[in-house]
């Protein structure tokens, strides 16, 4: 975002910055980095409760109960190098059961520092587990071969805890500083390690960060949306609305080849007495997209032009979430008064133009070379998108026509633009995870490749694919521009193709 983003009311086009553009925008894009952080802590804190509430009636999060062998003497874990002696909080406590699945065998399970277990277990045919898969449960061992015979385990001193027996044997230690290796063995120190084993976790640490989590994630998300409502008011002030029946550019007129030709556009409301070719007749929505093809389109920048748009995305990320805070804002504000604020309006329908023209030209359509714009405002771009300030809007409306009531469009957009999406579900039982994935393939990604494809090897972008692509866009931009609150009036279901919007009833 650039300061002329910000322009002069009465004159957009002369490129003035009103004063406090760059205010606004540092507003905005202060206020979307606390939101973001505000949004993080939220969902930390919400995640650090549910981990606290899955916690065992013993305090403990648990393992499946899993088995183990080796012909070895002992089986032992990596080990593990926690240096936590110095935090002002703890961190918890492991603790890991242990049963022999041998008939009549006991078993000894400690752990202790690493030095002293190597010094323990050495020149002893031992079984290091190295890595462990739980979906589906697999374990990887790694042996050391040696000949000596240890010393029964429970007679050895350096042991941080210890317990050997027969039956379950269980070992409960806090986090501490060290490099600690988990020991299992025969209690009698005898070759040949089965048992089956399970491992929890007890912390404070989840209970005591949820409260300050959702706290301090509140916190920041009310400032850093006051910050952005704040930009994007004065952002959107110096940008102008679009009026009820202000003239719009029409299509151009092509030649035989599929290209565009050089003439000047056509008014809205000019009676020529021809109506567009590819353009279906009917009822003006009030969003206006157009975007006129480039006659002399290089073959092969489209292969890069998604790499040169890389700074657009990144300023529209912080774009769209702004709006999506100003659109509950504004949602607010038209439930109670029947009006979308006329700043925050502007805002977001800048929002829009300033996507579609980096669509238009990265990977939506693909119809220009023209590198676009840094701006908010309408620019000397061949792609532009225009709404209709509303007077009044339903005040009801408002809660269900951006879910309900758009259902049916939401679909459709789904199979134009793609969808994507997996869900994973954690097996108490199994201590796995089973994904369910559904990928949508993307008619308008493929028209566009297919039209790509064609400019690259024959040097021609074809009319007849430029108008159906607009055609597509159109139809996803009307809906967002219903369900960003923009507008009360429904989307058509018609698919109005050709490089601008279809001319008024009557004109045929």
């Amino acid at each position: 975002m650039t300061g002329n983003s910000v322009v002069d009311s009465e004159n957009p086009s002369s490129g003035y910055v009103r004063r406090g553009g760059a205010g606004a925008v540092v507003a905005l894009v202060i206020g979307t980095l606390l939101a973001l952080l505000g949004v993080g802590g939220i969902i930390s804190g919400v995640a650090s409760a549910v981990v606290a509430s899955q916690q065992g009636s013993d305090g403990y999060f648990t393992s499946p109960v899993r088995g183990f062998a080796t012909n070895s003497y002992a089986l032992e874990s990596l080990p593990a190098q926690l240096g936590v002696d110095k935090l002002p909080f703890d961190l918890g406590s492991i603790r890991l059961d242990a049963a022999s699945t041998a008939p009549g065998g006991q078993v000894f399970i400690g752990i202790g520092p690493k030095t002293e277990v190597d010094s323990y277990l050495n020149g002893v045919h031992a079984t290091e587990v190295v890595g462990i898969q739980t979906s589906p449960f697999r374990v990887s061992y790694r042996d050391a071969p040696g000949s000596a015979v240890p010393a029964p385990p429970a007679e050895q001193s350096f042991w941080a805890v210890s317990a050997s027996g027969p039956g379950t044997q269980q070992i409960t230690m806090d986090l501490r500083s060290g490099d600690w290796v988990v020991v299992v063995m025969n209690s009698n120190a005898s070759p040949g390690v089965t048992v089956n084993m399970q491992a929890g976790y007890h912390s404070e640490l989840f209970a005591a960060l949820t409260p300050a989590l959702l706290i301090g994630g509140a916190i920041l998300l009310i400032i850093g949306a006051g910050l952005i409502v704040i930009g994007a008011m004065g952002l959107g002030r110096g940008l102008s609305s679009s009026g009820a029946g202000k003239p719009g550019r029409q299509a151009r007129e092509s030649d035989n080849s599929g290209r565009m030709s050089s003439d000047e556009p056509l008014e809205m409301g000019k009676d020529d007495g021809v109506a567009p070719a590819g353009i279906v007749t009917g009822t003006r929505y009030p969003s206006s997209l157009s975007g006129l093809l480039d006659p002399q389109l290089s073959r092969g920048l489209w292969l890069v032009k998604w790499l040169l748009a890389i700074p657009h995305f990144v300023v529209l990320f912080f774009l769209w979430f702004a709006v999506s805070i100003t659109t509950i804002i504004a949602g607010v504000a038209i439930l109670f008064t029947g009006r979308y604020p006329h700043s925050l309006f502007n805002f977001s329908v800048g929002v829009l133009r300033w996507n579609w023209r980096v669509t238009f030209y990265a990977y939506s359509a693909l119809a220009t070379d023209k590198y676009p714009p840094f701006t908010l405002a309408s620019a000397d771009y061949p792609a532009d998108f225009q709404v209709d300030y509303p007077q009044q809007l339903s005040h009801g409306l408002v809660l269900v026509k951006w879910w309900l009531l758009a259902l049916p469009h939401l679909l459709i957009v789904a199979i134009f633009s793609g969808a994507a999406w997996s869900m994973a579900n954690l097996s108490e039982d199994t201590w796995s995870s089973d994904y369910l994935r559904a990928v949508g393939f993307s008619l308008l990604g493929i028209l566009v490749l297919i039209a790509a494809v064609m400019l690259l090897f024959t040097g021609r972008y074809q009319r007849a694919l430029f108008d159906l692509i607009m055609g597509i866009n159109r139809w996803i931009y009307r809906v967002a521009t219903y369900v960003l609150l923009l507008r009360d009036e429904y989307p058509p279901f018609r698919l109005d193709q050709g490089p601008d919007e279809p001319a008024p009833s009557g004109r045929q």
